[in-house]
């Protein structure tokens, strides 16, 4: 046979899973969508700087998941000018333009500190 018992009080467990039920650790999301919207356009290679003034963010929630996603509006030609910067591309004349990791680089401090702010948030309610 197996006996348990326990005592003392569970506010703060009980708080603490209602913040969690709640969605308050995302409510900040805004702040970091700004922060990425910042970083990007600062890592941005400028020409007329058109691409690097261009980023925006849509934050989006369905249930449970909540996300943020970054978007350039700069298109040449219809071709989104941050991905062929991003990636490459060829030229009218036959030649290739190497691509340039600037994306992943400056979003990587971005993703970080959302981490870290969240987890902090969700250990420390």
């Amino acid at each position: 046979m197996i006996n348990t018992s326990s005592s003392g009080d569970y506010g703060k467990t009980i708080t603490y899973l209602g913040k969690l039920e709640s969605g308050d650790v995302f409510k900040q999301l805004d702040k970091y969508a700004e922060l990425g919207i910042i970083a990007l356009a600062r890592a941005t290679p400028v020409d007329s700087g058109e691409t690097a003034h261009s980023w925006y963010a849509k934050i989006s929630s369905a249930g449970n998941r909540h996300k943020i996603e970054w978007f350039n509006s700069h298109n040449d030609g219809g071709a989104p000018v941050a991905v062929l910067i991003q990636y490459g591309h060829g030229t009218g004349t036959g030649g290739y333009v190497a691509g340039r990791d600037f994306i992943n680089p400056a979003m990587r401090s971005i993703f970080d500190k959302a981490i870290d702010d969240i987890w902090r948030q969700v250990k420390n309610g």
